[in-house]
This record gives C-alpha cells, structure tokens and sequence, in this order.
C-alpha cells in the first residue's frame, strides 16, 4: 500500500469513528431525556420518581419529584397549572399561558393576583387510615391535583363562604391567592376535561384519593356522600374498594367537615 493509500485510509478510518461518536452522543442524550408527558398547553416533566412508587401516585404529572420516605409518599410540585389562565398576565409565561377569561361566568371579575410557582412539598400517607378526631382542613393546601396544583377547602379566607369569590375562578375553576398561589376550591374542570369526569384527580393530604363528580355513569352529589363528603367503593385505581372523596357542584365541592384520615404535611 503506497503512501497515498495509506493516508486515504487513515480520513476514512476516522470519519467512521467521528461518525460513530456523533450516534453514540444522540443515542446517550436520548437516554438522560426526562419523560415528558404532553396534556394540554405546555408539557409537563417529572424529573425524578422512585423506583418503588405505585403507579397510582405516577398519574401526578406535574410533580417534580416523587418517592418513598418510610410509609409516606413525598411529592414535590411548582404549583402552576399547565393550562392558560387570565392570571398569568404579567408573568414570565404570559407569552404562551396567558389568555383573557373566556368561560361562562357573566359575573366573572379577574381579582388582583397572578399566578406565581410554589415550591411545594406534600407527605401523604401511603397506606391511608381513619382518624378518629378527623381534624378540620385549613385554610391553604389541604392536598394535590395531577397537574401539581394544590386543593384547597370550600372557604375564602377568614372562612367565608365562596359566594362571591367564586366570580373569580378563570375559565377552568381555578385562581391564585395574594401569594400567587394558585389553588381549585371546586371542580378542576381542565382536569375534568382531559382526563375525564369519573378520574381520579389526586389526593388530599391524609392520602385518600380525590374523584371527580362521576362514578359508574351517576353524578354523584352531597346526599351520596358522608359528612367527610366521601364514601368507600371500588374504583378503577382500586378494584378492591377505598374510602375516596368526590368533586360535587354544591358546597363543600371536594371537603365536608375535616379530612376523613389521618393527614400528613405540605410545606413550601
């Protein structure tokens, strides 16, 4: 082989390796990609999700973070919902989330707060109990939705009814509060929407299941339910039947009187 032969070989040899290495980097980037699930106007990206928690708890997709920590499940959350609202005008996404109030609410007025990320952190029972004393739920997160926006209770702050600050939920029932917190009090209807009306919806902090208004083809309301506004029946996450709250039109819409088991924490 002379010497030309010689240094056409060597190009070729390394082109093929430059080549390889190039796949071998695409096929790598590939394999560190997070998971991320499309449900409406952005995507939303769980980063981290233990190895040993039940698939129940993976339908949270907009948790950051989700694992085990001894007989609790820990899921961390930004708290902003992955649907367009009026209260993202004059954010850093009002750009591509912002959209003026296009629901059905004639008595619809934007209150003063915009929507702002939360750094929550919800501890929920993994194996949930009955409390006995089933403490009153406070005011602030009382548990966690699939898209990783808190719940909170049937009152405005100071404990009042909703009556008039229902006028401010945005086009899927939702708002933020003075912190930029934004929360559902009622029926989550975006969720509703997407994943439908007999879905599991999330959990509250004593780790029951949250519902939405439908179940087996009947709108469930207050009269099908105790004074915890839940009752215990198999669902299609729990064939074998658990206590579970549901999302009704009238007031307590997802809470009666106190968390039906034992609750755990949120911290922000």
């Amino acid at each position: 082989m002379n010497r030309a032969q010689i240094v056409a070989t060597q190009s070729g040899l390394a082109l093929l390796a430059s080549f390889l290495i190039f796949i071998a980097c695409q096929k790598s980037d590939d394999a560190v990609s997070p998971t991320t699930t499309t449900t409406g106007t952005i995507s939303s990206t769980v980063t981290s999700v233990g190895t040993d928690v039940p698939d129940v708890y993976k339908k949270i997709y907009g948790a950051t973070d989700i694992y085990v920590e001894g007989t609790n499940i820990v899921i961390k959350t930004k708290g902003r919902p992955d649907h367009k609202s009026p209260y993202y005008k004059g954010t850093q996404w009002e750009s591509t989330l912002y959209e003026a109030y296009n629901g059905t609410n004639t008595k619809f007025n934007v209150n003063p707060n915009t929507i702002n990320e939360v750094n929550y952190t919800f501890k929920i029972p993994m194996n949930p109990t009955v409390d006995a004393a089933h403490a009153e739920t406070p005011l602030g997160a009382i548990g966690v939705s699939l898209n990783g926006v808190s719940f909170f209770n049937q009152y405005a702050a100071q404990r009042a009814v909703l009556t008039n600050e229902i006028n401010g939920f945005d086009q899927h029932n939702g708002h933020p509060q003075q912190q930029g917190q934004y929360h559902y009090h009622i029926e989550p209807t975006y969720l509703t929407k997407v994943k439908g009306k007999d879905a599991l919806l999330g959990f509250l902090l004593d780790g029951f299941p949250v519902y939405g208004p439908l179940e087996n083809g009947k709108t469930i309301t207050n009269a099908d339910l105790d004074k915890y506004h839940g009752h215990t029946a198999a669902t299609a996450d729990y064939p074998n039947g658990i206590y579970h709250y549901h999302i009704t039109a009238e007031d307590p819409y997802l809470n009666g009187s106190g968390y039906y088991g034992k609750a755990g924490t949120v911290t922000q």
